[in-house]
């Protein structure tokens, strides 16, 4: 649930904000939501991870993917890390040995483009883990540890609700 309070706050990374998203339910480790911003469906999927490390002050911690049909964006995985990533760096984040390197701006980390989007979210929807390596700007390493557990079935909730046919 706390990615809908990450949407009304405006957080840049979650969706853009919009009238309280509806929660479409909790699969295991994994929340579904559904919400509309300018008349047109949006929809995603949020998780906190189980592990973080170091034990250093940050904000707060979590993976979106997001589909807004109405422009044709689907499966956009977006990484939030709770402080601003090292100028230039990239994330690295491993799924079951399956290994991707995202680009960073802010506290955020994005696949690369739409072949890379579908590519994290195939891995994650057939994953049992994710970890996610980062480099904050004061050079402090992180490593994000989540389950993957029901993201598989959060996946097919916002897929239903936003018409999505996979």
């Amino acid at each position: 649930m706390l990615a809908a309070g990450f949407l009304a706050a405006g957080v840049t990374a979650a969706p853009a904000a919009a009238a309280d998203p509806r929660h479409l339910g909790t699969f295991k480790d994994w929340n579904a939501f559904l919400f509309e911003e300018k008349g047109q469906k949006v929809c995603y999927i949020s998780s906190q991870p189980k592990k973080s490390e170091p034990k250093a002050k940050r904000g707060d911690i979590y993976t979106l993917v997001t589909h807004r049909p109405a422009e044709k964006a689907l499966d956009v995985v977006s990484v939030i890390v709770g402080y601003p990533f090292k100028k230039g760096s990239e994330a690295e984040v491993s799924i079951d040995g399956k290994d991707f390197k995202l680009f960073t701006d802010g506290e955020t980390a994005w696949a690369r483009d739409a072949d890379a989007d579908r590519a994290v979210t195939s891995a994650l929807r057939n994953g049992k883990q994710m970890v996610v390596k980062g480099v904050s700007g004061r050079g402090t390493k992180t490593t994000d540890t989540y389950s993957l557990a029901g993201v598989g079935q959060a996946y097919d909730a916002i897929n239903e609700a936003c018409g999505v046919k996979r």
